[in-house]
């Protein structure tokens, strides 16, 4: 036998006897996790094992496995958000694979609650579900908030998206920030009024069940419009009982909601069914001096099948329509000339818009270690709306009232492979994901009109229609049971076209561009009490697909080649659970972001954004002070500037600077419960050289939750102290008719804005059966 022959055949023979060793002499625990009273499975359940300094995190199925574990006695501590915790004392075999069943009970929300688990992937996660069902939330306004550092503004009526800031981002309404429910996208890209337009309106707040989120663009399943972060709002399998609610307030404020459960049947051990029906409508006439008239209704399903004991087909349909009127933006100086006062208008705007849902979702387990999801989803979506920013500015005669709107269709499929395993004595987790969206989107219009209903001239129409294929894998690493290496990266793919309609620019126009986005972090967690991380990552947004039309008619190449402009962050920070009541979270960052060429879609005009560089720190604490005092404050600092713009001229307008939130949840019994809560922004730059300032704010709210079995009354106000403060403000240019009705000799630039809710009470009833 040749010698080369039995050298290989004794290393084989070495290392083959070594990992059956070491298999024999471990053992494996297997378990699932339910809530005691309904016998649902849990998901997102934590698992600890301080002994083996191990840890798990349930699935979609409450399923978990943990292996690897030396023989032994171990205490197991099984803890979620909502429950009771439980502790229970396994035995672990050579060889054998011990299977757990655990029931929990619903619980008042407790700190001890809260794990900082090392399967967990997000940072902060948990403390989003603490706030979720400790804040009251009663429109997607309320939902977004609940993102530490996340503020936001509304300035059309109530009825267009909100205007969003994170991180020194003012975000528009979501060009910086991806938002999805249910893993279908809720931002509409090249849309009308603004890129990633993300109206948020058509989701119900009490189907809600998680809300998930991130900072930076470091999340390797988000892709176009994660530079400062993503939102992912994930709804309810099911309702945990049916309920009619009824709110009213001040200022003709009406709510109502209502969420009936249609089919709760049991197929055997493994399967069951669930379906429900919820519809929400709401009017307001708002504290404006002319009523804003918004109107919105909401409906939606949803469908739940577990076909077996490891495979989950899920389908929602949801219908959405609004309209509304609007007061507008005000000029600063339109009220010392005593053209208007606060709460009044210069020329009415209002909108309507509408979105039609279907989202159908498939999640399979294929074994203890590896799972498999997608989902397919299909939006029909229209918009319209009238506004006027500048007066008589570019039209002296007959105003600058303009109409944007657009019809909309939109699918897209997602799907992703994650599976654990062992390799060279390690543990791994590998996520391998494909997908592609496709949106067609009709009569993409700025129109120059009158009185909300005279076209007086077409500025910009045409069809988009703008592809994205995308894939990316990530590969997770456990040096150790609690040192994490995450290494991954995606690749974005873009076919974008428009169809210019115009008589005089009639041409069609297609562009092909791609984006790698590398990704990278590693983490260390000390027992279940704290972690300490770094992140870097890559990310991007699209710009809109006319401003490569508008670039190619100009003959820049520039342009055409610089419109997936990439942001490079870090992330250094930690979490830790300094006491069983007390959790803490801090971290300091750094952005950078690409220079790039943006489309304007109120003037159909192309303007730069220079290279900019933002950094900060974010310090959040939760403690539970007393048995029925509970505490939360989040603060949020970031500095930001244009790279290439001299000092004094460099500041990044709007960007905010410092914000804070911070509340006391008091549980006066487990039937009453009563919040004081604040929000502030600070002031900030509202031009480019910081002459004129876009004035920051302290808001109070307070509110009183009384709840039994059958019934639940609640008080919210919004502003206690009635403080006038500005929701959204922007340095415009501007031209106005004088009360004599003559126009300003010249125009002028000031902070033009408009006001936040006065003091505001309102009452609510719940029926839940």
């Amino acid at each position: 036998m040749p010698p080369s022959f039995t050298l290989r055949f004794l290393l084989v023979f070495i290392f083959t006897s070594i990992s059956i060793l070491a298999v024999a002499h471990t053992g494996s625990i297997r378990g699932v996790v339910c809530d005691g009273n309904t016998h649902k499975p849990l998901e997102g359940v934590s698992i600890y094992i301080k002994a083996a300094d191990n840890s798990a995190v349930t699935d979609a199925f409450g399923k978990f496995f943990i292996k690897g574990i030396e023989p032994g006695r171990y205490k197991i501590e099984v803890s979620h958000i909502g429950f009771e915790n439980m502790a229970d004392e396994v035995k672990v075999d050579d060889g054998v694979t011990t299977d757990l069943d655990y029931k929990l009970l619903p619980a008042p929300i407790k700190m001890n609650e809260v794990t900082v688990n090392a399967k967990k992937d997000l940072t902060l996660g948990s403390v989003i579900g603490l706030d979720l069902k400790l804040r009251p939330v009663n429109s997607t306004q309320d939902l977004l908030r609940l993102v530490p550092g996340l503020f936001t503004a509304q300035h059309q009526g109530g009825g267009k998206a909100e205007q969003i800031f994170l991180r020194g981002f003012d975000c528009d309404h979501g060009t910086d920030i991806n938002v999805s429910v249910d893993n279908m996208p809720v931002n509409m890209v090249s849309h009308a009024h603004g890129q990633g337009f993300a109206d948020t309106h058509f989701i119900i707040p009490e189907s809600v069940q998680e809300v998930d989120y991130g900072k930076g663009p470091y999340q390797v399943d988000k892709g176009d419009l994660c530079t400062a972060g993503f939102v992912a709002f994930k709804t309810k399998n099911a309702l945990d009982n049916s309920f009619v609610k009824v709110d009213g307030g001040m200022y003709d404020y009406f709510r109502t909601a209502a969420g009936i459960s249609l089919l709760n049947r049991t197929q055997g051990d493994n399967a069951h069914q669930d379906a429900y029906i919820m519809a929400e409508y709401g009017y307001n006439r708002s504290y404006f001096d002319q009523s804003q008239n918004f109107n919105k209704f909401n409906l939606m399903g949803k469908y739940t099948n577990y076909l077996s004991a490891s495979k989950i087909l899920t389908l929602t349909l949801s219908g959405f329509s609004s309209s509304w009127d609007a007061s507008g933006q005000i000029p600063s100086r339109a009220i010392s000339d005593g053209i208007t006062d606060r709460y009044g208008d210069i020329d009415p705007e209002g909108g309507a818009t509408s979105r039609y849902n279907m989202n159908l979702q498939y999640f399979q387990s294929i074994n203890s270690n590896s799972y498999f999801k997608s989902n397919i989803y299909l939006t029909y979506y229209t918009f319209q709306l009238y506004s006027d920013f500048t007066y008589f500015l570019a039209d002296p005669d007959q105003g600058d009232q303009i109409r944007q709107a657009e019809k909309r269709a939109m699918g897209g499929y997602n799907n992703e492979y994650t599976t654990n395993y062992s390799f060279a004595g390690l543990k791994m987790k590998t996520q391998f994901g494909l997908g592609m969206r496709y949106d067609d989107v009709m009569n993409d219009e700025l129109s120059h009109t009158i009185d909300k209903s005279i076209e007086i001239n077409p500025v910009e129409l045409g069809n988009v229609h703008e592809t994205n294929i995308f894939g990316y894998v990530n590969q997770s690493v456990y040096l150790l049971p609690q040192l994490v290496l995450n290494i991954g990266s995606r690749y974005d793919y873009f076919i974008q076209q428009y169809d210019n309609k115009l008589p005089a620019d009639n041409q069609v126009s297609t562009f092909n561009n791609g984006r790698f986005s590398p990704k990278a972090g590693i983490y260390y967690n000390f027992s279940d009490k704290a972690r300490v991380y770094y992140n870097y990552g890559t990310g991007f947004h699209t710009n809109d697909t006319r401003t490569l039309a508008l670039g190619a008619q100009m003959g820049s190449p520039a342009i055409v080649n610089n419109t997936i402009p990439q942001a490079f962050s870090q992330d250094l920070g930690i979490v830790i659970k300094p006491s069983s009541k007390l959790l803490l979270s801090a971290a300091i960052w750094l952005l950078d972001m690409q220079q790039e060429y943006t489309y304007d879609g109120d003037v159909a005009v192309l303007d730069t954004a220079g290279k900019t560089r933002r950094y900060g720190a974010d310090v959040s604490a939760r403690y539970e002070l007393l048995k029925w005092l509970y505490v939360d404050l989040d603060m949020n600092y970031a500095h930001g500037r244009f790279v290439d713009q001299p000092t004094g001229n460099n500041y990044i307008p709007l960007a905010p600077t410092f914000t804070s939130i911070g509340g006391l949840t008091f549980k006066i019994n487990k039937n009453l419960l009563a919040s004081l809560r604040y929000r502030h922004m600070s002031n900030r730059p509202a031009n480019q050289d910081n002459t004129l300032t876009a004035l920051g704010y302290t808001v109070c709210d307070a509110v009183v939750n009384y709840s039994r079995k059958h019934y639940e009354f609640g008080a919210q106000i919004q502003n206690l102290f009635n403080v006038q403060w500005n929701e959204a403000q922007f340095a415009t240019e501007t031209r106005l008719r004088l009360p004599n009705g003559t126009l300003e000799a010249t125009p002028k630039t000031d902070v033009c804005f408009t006001p936040g809710t006065p003091f505001f009470l309102k009452i609510s009833a719940a029926y839940k059966f």
